[in-house]
């Protein structure tokens, strides 16, 4: 019996000391969060001794630092709020910053950032945008995230974090210039931060889930998307500052925007090698003082404008993002290499060819009037920044002016009956690398700068410049009075004419020194206003080089 006694004691011994190993991991569960142990692994993960489901599955710890852009949209119809800003619209576009950081309690995250609205108006401040600051936890192992509003000084700067990655070059630069819409003309201005706490109490909580891998089209990186609901409570309890908001913002992946970032600059340096060929074909095709002479200025000078925007628009964005100085630099320095050296070289070669020097004309007289060329230019340069800096708004109907760049070029072989001054492989050539960039930009759906496609006007640029390029090479190939009537076209000096007196004698030509047989046909020889007779090929290539009788010296109208 006592034997019995003893193995029946130490069955119920073993059978208490099971029960209790069972509930250790309950009980630990129980435990208040700040009385846990902090256990790290060797990468740094927390580890969070919670209940497991049958499968043994481990929680994961997700970092959720980064950029959100995605929708806002109220549950309500309307906001019906007069405690709190003027939404607008019933629902808009919202950005996300959030910076986590470690803390001592297991499982949990501190959360600190700023939420952006767009599409919103106070009668007060009329803006467009409204910020907040944001502070709360991130409970990693059930993925959810509380906030509040942190009401704080409008000059206090974000954390550093935040200007580290390329969506601020969107945020910074291109948010209140390229994002504007053509139905939405309504003015941007600086955003503010307001004080909510003195009315609201604003909360928000969301559920932060892992975008499937077919729906990323970023590849490896992995994204999150938060999804949630924000209400704001009065502080007297006395309703609310406004209806219940709900959001949804999907992460965005910052190695995607460095790559695209890069092939940009990538494409700009190719743009800018391709356009130095271009223009040293085309400064040989024009290396006279005649061929020179024929070529406009102002196209000259409008394409060396557009050059130097691209220069310090790709300056300005190597300055805003850091990381990518030295790409955006490269691309602004080929582009500065481009209308600084060739360009403006170019188009004091055409100002030098349009105006000979005179006789008795002092250096001084030239100097003066060469200072007058560059004040003016950079005059242009720098008036055309701020005249584009208020019209932002009209980004596209600026861009069609500036990209007119061939019509000076049309008028002035109207008006001087210019036999071929542009190489036609510099026409085409610059037209199409002119056309990458605003193309890039307004027609590449996955371009860096998130710009919205605008698919009709990059086809009304394009048949903008095809038009110029067509009218351009047809002057080259039919001449280039070809589209004028002839009832409005002037008198023109005939070269072809015959000489009735030496129609049956011989004369000499004196650029290729043989003799011309004057009885033959009126189109192998060339007689100028002078009455001085040359050969037909002769003549055409001297006046290539200059617009002078080679016997005489008198100037020579347009053949």
């Amino acid at each position: 019996m006592e034997g019995r006694r003893g193995e029946r004691g130490c069955l119920w011994s073993v059978a208490v000391l099971v029960v209790l190993l069972g509930l250790v991991g309950p009980l630990m569960a129980l435990r208040p969060l700040k009385q846990r142990d902090f256990v790290s692994d060797g990468g740094g993960e927390e580890q969070l001794f919670l209940r497991r489901d049958d499968r043994y599955s481990s929680f994961s710890q997700w970092n959720i630092t980064g950029t959100y852009r995605g929708h806002w949209s109220f549950l309500d119809v309307t906001n019906g709020s007069s405690r709190f800003l003027d939404f607008g619209k019933s629902s808009g576009v919202s950005v996300l910053e959030l910076v986590t950081t470690q803390t001592k309690i297991r499982g949990v995250h501190n959360v600190q950032g700023s939420i952006t609205f767009h599409d919103v108006f106070d009668n007060e401040h009329d803006h467009e945008i409204a910020q907040m600051r944001l502070e709360g936890v991130y409970i990693w192992p059930f993925q959810k995230l509380r906030m509040v509003a942190n009401s704080v000084l409008n000059d206090e700067p974000l954390q550093q974090e935040y200007f580290s990655n390329p969506y601020h070059l969107i945020k910074l630069f291109s948010s209140q210039v390229l994002q504007e819409s053509i139905q939405d003309r309504l003015p941007r201005k600086k955003s503010v931060t307001y004080d909510i706490d003195k009315h609201c109490n604003i909360e928000i909580a969301a559920q932060v889930l892992r975008v499937p891998s077919r729906q990323n089209v970023d590849g490896n990186h992995e994204l999150y998307r938060l999804e949630g609901l924000m209400e704001g409570l009065a502080i007297d309890n006395d309703g609310e500052c406004f209806s219940s908001i709900t959001l949804n913002a999907t992460s965005l992946n910052t190695e995607a925007y460095y790559n695209k970032a890069v092939n940009y600059t990538l494409m700009v340096t190719f743009i800018s090698f391709l356009q130095v060929v271009l223009l040293i074909r085309q400064m040989a095709h024009s290396n006279t003082q005649a061929g020179a002479a024929k070529v406009s200025i102002l196209m000259i000078g409008q394409q060396a404008l557009i050059d130097a925007y691209v220069c310090l628009l790709n300056l300005t964005s190597g300055i805003l993002v850091e990381s990518l100085f030295n790409a955006f630099a490269t691309a602004a320095f080929f582009k500065f290499v481009v209308f600084s050296i060739f360009e403006m070289r170019y188009l004091l070669s055409i100002w030098k060819a349009s105006r000979p020097l005179q006789n008795g004309e002092s250096w001084e007289t030239m100097r003066r009037e060469l200072s007058v060329l560059y004040s003016c230019f950079y005059g242009i340069l720098l008036g055309g920044i701020l005249l584009i800096y208020q019209l932002h708004n009209f980004l596209r109907p600026v861009i069609f002016i500036m990209y007119s760049f061939w019509i000076p070029q049309i008028i002035t072989n109207v008006i001087w009956d210019a036999r071929k001054p542009l190489h036609p492989y510099y026409i085409i050539g610059m037209s199409v690398s002119r056309l990458a960039i605003p193309f890039y930009i307004f027609g590449c759906p996955s371009n860096f700068l998130r710009i919205e496609v605008d698919n009709y006007w990059c086809i009304y640029l394009g048949v903008f410049m095809g038009l110029q390029v067509m009218i351009l090479l047809l002057q080259h190939y039919l001449g280039s009075r070809w589209f004028i009537p002839h009832q409005m076209l002037p008198e023109k000096y005939c070269y072809y004419r015959k000489f009735e007196s030496y129609a049956s004698q011989a004369a000499d030509c004196v650029i290729c020194m043989t003799t011309i047989d004057l009885s033959e046909n009126s189109n192998r020889y060339m007689v100028t206003p002078c009455d001085h007779c040359f050969h037909s090929e002769c003549l055409q290539r001297w006046m290539d080089i200059k617009m002078e009788c080679p016997t005489c010296r008198r100037a020579l109208p347009p053949a």
